[in-house]
């Protein structure tokens, strides 16, 4: 078992998390957009707010693809939002 592998399972058992539950290659593609098109620091912040999200029962069905979009398009994205377009 991986380092990875052996972690997701320990941090799902510690968590009560079914690990079927959990598509880590999925989840390390959108920290890796974010981390890479929006800034580090944003990659476990946006997982932690998908986690509260998914949690709380209020993630759309595709929020992790919507993030992944968002963070390859950030720099379109932060231009309207600053010039109102």
């Amino acid at each position: 078992m991986n380092v990875l592998n052996e972690w997701t399972a320990l941090a799902c058992k510690e968590l009560g998390v079914d690990p079927a539950r959990v598509d880590r290659d999925l989840i390390l593609e959108l920290t890796k957009e974010v981390a890479h098109g929006v800034a580090r620091p944003a990659a476990p912040l946006t997982a932690y707010l998908l986690g509260l999200a998914q949690g709380a029962g209020t993630a759309p069905e595709d929020a992790v693809e919507r993030l992944t979009a968002l963070a390859r398009n950030w720099g379109q994205a932060t231009t309207q939002t600053l010039t109102g377009d």
